[in-house]
């Protein structure tokens, strides 16, 4: 799977794209209209207008990648929220879900949100692991 590592971001445009563009046309939309750094280590989705095609701009820490994927039946979700945002962020699940045909990509939240350390903190979440790991049952 492109991206495995919970640590990675990935981005979609929220744009249509020609498909024509390579490399260079892709780290200049990167570049320009996401106003991200293509060599981050991030992915990087864009999908065409009749939403059938899309690729994934990566650098792996050699050089750029780019992976193409073109359905051959029904269409990739639309990630076109509109002209006031250019992007949204996936996860990789998502993105997976989103390559393999997923309508609820971008419609629905799929992953669970984020969780910080304040807010385990908060609930005593740490403690109770504390005393799991220390062998004593927190409920006794």
């Amino acid at each position: 799977m492109i991206g495995a590592s919970p640590s990675v971001k990935v981005f979609a445009y929220t744009g249509s794209v020609d498909m024509r563009k390579g490399f260079d046309g892709l780290f200049g939309l990167v570049k320009t209209h996401l106003g991200r750094d293509p060599l981050s280590g991030d992915l990087f989705v864009f999908v065409s207008r009749n939403r059938k095609r899309a690729k994934v701009l990566l650098w792996d820490g050699t050089g750029l990648c780019l992976y193409a994927k073109r359905l051959e039946r029904g269409q990739f979700a639309n990630l076109w929220s509109g002209p006031d945002k250019a992007e949204i962020e996936l996860t990789t699940a998502e993105l997976q879900l989103f390559l393999e045909g997923s309508l609820l990509v971008g419609k629905v939240p799929i992953s669970p949100r984020k969780l910080c350390l304040n807010c385990l903190t908060n609930h005593g979440f740490i403690e109770r692991m504390q005393h799991v790991e220390g062998g004593r049952n927190p409920r006794s």
